[in-house]
């Protein structure tokens, strides 16, 4: 009879088992079902993208202390409005950055403050995706 050791978990499985956990919590307390809709939507495609979203996006840099959660959603929201062509991202960031205390009338101040920056094209779609989700979440209209 022939009995195997398991494989001893490495410090490199380690961490990255722990960057993913933390990522985890952070990615739950952040993005809640939208996050997770899209981590779910790659798992049979691109799992290892996944995890790199959850362990290095969330887990290392999201989870960092130099910023609050408002304010890194507030930058990321004017970065995927600069970059155009990232409406589902912009969905998700939209409903994390209410989640995290952004009220709809700060989200359009800095789309229309972005247009100044990234034209008023990439403006005006980020905003069309926020009135949708503002929509959704039964916050129009904005005053």
């Amino acid at each position: 009879m022939s009995t195997t050791t398991p494989d001893p978990i490495t410090p490199e499985d380690r961490e990255r088992r722990d960057r993913f956990d933390r990522g985890r919590a952070v990615l739950d307390a952040v993005d809640g079902a939208a996050g997770e809709a899209v981590i779910t939507a790659l798992q049979d495609v691109a799992p290892e993208l996944a995890h790199q979203i959850i362990g290095w996006a969330y887990g290392d840099i999201y989870a960092r202390p130099g910023l609050v959660p408002r304010d890194r959603q507030l930058l990321t929201l004017g970065m995927l409005t600069a970059l155009g062509g990232c409406e589902k991202e912009l969905t998700v960031h939209l409903n994390a950055a209410l989640n995290v205390g952004l009220t709809p009338q700060e989200i359009v101040e800095a789309l229309l403050h972005s247009a100044v920056y990234c034209g008023i094209p990439r403006a005006l779609n980020a905003t069309m995706v926020a009135k949708d989700v503002f929509a959704e979440r039964g916050l129009l209209p904005v005053t």
